[in-house]
């Protein structure tokens, strides 16, 4: 006995192999930073920051409120470095409660991975430097390398002679 759903199903099949599909391959060239510096007036340091790159230029947004619009072919340079530090507070805080935990921890490493990103534009001119996710700086310093044409330089290799 044939159902007289049997024709939806198929429909609705269909639909579903063709949305599941181009879902998996629609991606977010949005990233959360924080603002550690630069030119954007009105902001502070430590805000939350999101970055959009698009295709021609790099937009920062603070909540729904854009506060920058970068145009690609105006960056100049971009840069990335790490602080490394350890985690003392940390350490001392579980050596309260286990002498050797907090040993152990003391030995561990804190890396934060800043990426700075420098633009001209006729005469405007400005910068920011931003702390980045551990598990984003690498796409977003892809992408703006993409985007720009410029190659990021490792500002921990640069050395400083007075």
């Amino acid at each position: 006995m044939k159902s007289i759903f049997a024709p939806m199903r198929s429909l609705v099949a269909v639909v579903l192999c063709l949305a599941v599909p181009a879902t998996a391959f629609a991606f977010d060239n949005s990233y959360k930073v924080m603002y550690d510096g630069g030119s954007i007036q009105d902001l502070k340091a430590g805000t939350d920051v999101r970055m959009d790159i698009e295709q021609d230029k790099v937009v920062f947004f603070h909540g729904k409120e854009q506060i920058a619009a970068v145009p690609a072919a105006s960056i100049t340079e971009i840069s990335y470095g790490q602080d490394v530090h350890r985690r003392v507070g940390a350490a001392i805080g579980l050596a309260v409660i286990s002498f050797g935990i907090g040993g152990l921890m003391a030995l561990t490493k804190s890396k934060k991975h800043y990426i700075g990103l420098t633009w001209a534009d006729g005469d405007k001119k400005g910068g920011f430097a931003m702390q980045c996710d551990k598990n984003d700086y690498r796409g977003e310093l892809t992408a703006l390398e993409g985007i720009s044409g410029k190659k990021a330089v490792n500002s921990d290799a640069l050395t400083v002679k007075n």
